[in-house]
C-alpha cells in the first residue's frame, strides 16, 4: 500500500513533527518521508481532506461486537469496519458472546475471524469459566493465544478469594485482570443512579456505594497480591478518589471511563429513553465533573466507548425492562472533542495502549503507518444516519458533536 497524505497537521507528542502541518509519504505500510511538500512522481493514491489532522491510531479498551452467537447485534467484520471509520486502529473485544471467550480456542477464533483487517482485534478473555464467577478460566493459555486481559464483562466477581487467586495467578505471567466495579448485593434491582432524580422519576436506584465498595475491596486485594488490575468504566467521584489514593501508594492499577459518563448525567433520564440505560448508570453532575478532573490529573488512564450494540428487541422496551448498553464508536471523538481540547482527546484515546501491552507507534519516518485521520473542527448533529453499526442503540442520537474521524491507515491498508 502506497499513499501520499497532503497537508496534515500532526498531533503526536512523540513525533518529531508534532503540531506541524506536513505531507506524509507511506510506502508499503511504512512512513518513508515527512516534509513540508512531497511530490508524487509515482502517482500514488493521494489523500487530501478538509482540515486534515493525523495522530497515532486510537485504541478502545472496551468494545462488544456480538459474534459469535449474537450476530444480529453486530458481526466482527462490520464491527471492525465501524471501528476503522470511527478512527480506531485497535479495539479490545469483550467476552460477552456465545460461547463466552473462556478458552484458547475461543481466542484463536476471534483472531482468525478478524483476518487481515486494518483494525487490530485484541480479545479480552473471560476471567471465569463461561463468565459465571465460580472458577478461573484458562488465563495463561488464553494469553498465549493472544488475549490481552481477563474480565467478565459487566459482571462483578462476588467471591473475594476468587479475585485474590486471579490476581496472584496472573502475576506469575504478567496478566492484566479487569474487575467490573459493582457490588450486586448493594445495587440490587436498581436501573439508574440513586439520588433525588431516581426518587422523582420513580425508578429504583443504584447507589454510588455499590461501585465504591467493590473498588475498595479490589484495591485491598491488589495491595496484598501485588498483581496487575484494571478497573473499567468507573462512574463516581468516590471511585476517582479511591484510585487516586491507590496510585499515590504505587499500586499497579489503571482505570477507564466511558464517554457517555462524561457527557450525560442522571438528569437526562427524564424522558425515560432506554438508550440512556447503561452500566454503570449515568451519575450526578458532581460525578461527571470529578471524572473529568480525574482524566486531567492522570488518575483515569483512558477513555473508552464501552461500545455495546443491542437489537431493538432488547432496547425498545419500558425503561425497567430494557437491556443496558449503548453503541459509541461512531460518536466517541465528536463527543469528547466537544468537551475537551483536541490534544487531550487524542491523549485519552491513545494512552491505553501501553497498559494493554500494545505497541505505541509514533508518526515518524521509518515507523509503521498506524494513523488516525480526523477533522477536529467539524460541528454536526449525530443521528441514525451517522450510525455504521448493525444495531442503532445510540445514547448520542440528536446530540451536537464537534469533530469527526475520516478513517485510518493501519496494517498496510487505508480505510476512508
Amino acid at each position: 500500500m502506497n499513499v501520499l497524505i497532503k497537508s496534515a497537521t500532526i498531533v503526536d507528542p512523540k513525533s518529531d513533527f508534532n503540531n506541524k502541518t506536513r505531507d506524509i509519504l507511506v510506502e508499503k505500510g511504512v512512513i518513508s518521508k515527512i516534509a513540508a511538500r512531497i511530490p508524487n512522481p509515482h502517482n500514488y493514491r493521494t489523500i487530501q481532506l478538509e482540515n486534515l489532522h493525523v495522530s497515532q491510531g486510537w485504541f478502545d479498551s472496551s468494545v462488544s461486537f456480538g459474534e459469535p452467537g449474537f450476530e444480529e447485534r453486530e458481526t466482527i467484520a462490520n464491527g471492525l469496519r465501524t471501528a476503522a471509520l470511527s478512527g480506531f486502529t485497535a479495539v479490545a473485544v469483550n467476552p460477552n458472546t456465545f460461547p463466552v471467550t473462556s478458552t484458547s480456542s475461543d481466542v484463536s477464533f476471534l483472531k482468525t475471524k478478524a483476518g487481515q483487517s486494518p483494525v487490530d482485534l485484541l480479545p479480552i478473555g473471560a476471567l471465569t469459566k463461561n463468565a459465571k464467577g465460580e472458577s478461573l478460566a484458562e488465563l495463561y493459555d488464553m494469553q498465549n493465544a493472544g488475549a490481552v486481559a481477563f474480565g467478565d464483562y459487566q459482571r462483578s466477581i462476588a467471591h473475594p478469594n476468587l479475585m485474590k487467586i486471579a490476581l496472584q495467578y496472573s502475576a506469575t505471567f504478567g496478566g492484566l485482570i479487569c474487575s467490573f466495579p459493582q457490588d450486586d448485593e448493594i445495587a440490587g434491582q436498581g436501573v439508574m443512579h440513586e439520588d433525588e432524580t431516581s426518587t422523582r422519576l420513580g425508578l429504583k436506584g443504584i447507589p454510588a456505594l455499590a461501585e465504591e465498595l467493590r473498588i475498595a475491596r479490589d484495591l485491598y486485594l491488589l495491595e496484598y497480591t501485588k498483581g496487575k488490575l484494571h478497573i473499567p468504566t468507573i462512574s463516581t467521584a468516590g471511585a476517582v478518589d479511591l484510585i487516586r489514593d491507590a496510585k499515590k501508594r504505587k499500586l499497579n492499577v489503571s482505570c477507564s471511563v466511558a464517554v457517555h459518563n462524561l457527557t450525560f448525567t442522571d438528569e437526562d433520564l427524564k424522558e425515560f429513553d432506554s438508550n440512556f440505560k447503561v452500566t454503570p448508570p449515568l451519575r450526578a453532575q458532581k460525578d461527571s465533573k470529578a471524572l473529568i478532573a480525574g482524566l486531567k490529573d492522570g488518575t483515569i488512564d483512558m477513555v473508552t466507548t464501552d461500545h455495546n450494540p443491542l437489537d431493538v428487541e432488547h432496547k425498545k422496551l419500558e425503561f425497567d425492562h430494557a437491556s443496558n448498553g449503548t453503541i459509541g464508536l461512531e460518536s466517541a471523538f465528536g463527543a469528547l472533542n466537544a468537551l475537551l481540547a483536541t490534544k487531550s482527546v487524542v491523549k485519552y484515546l491513545t494512552r491505553g495502549r501501553e497498559r494493554f501491552g500494545i505497541e505505541e507507534i509514533s508518526i515518524n519516518e521509518g515507523s509503521k503507518a498506524n494513523i488516525t485521520l480526523f477533522n477536529p473542527d467539524l460541528s454536526y448533529t449525530f443521528s441514525k444516519a451517522s450510525i455504521l453499526s448493525k444495531s442503532k442503540n445510540s445514547i448520542f442520537d440528536t446530540k451536537a458533536l464537534k469533530g469527526k474521524a475520516y478513517g485510518v491507515i493501519c496494517n498496510n491498508k487505508v480505510v476512508l
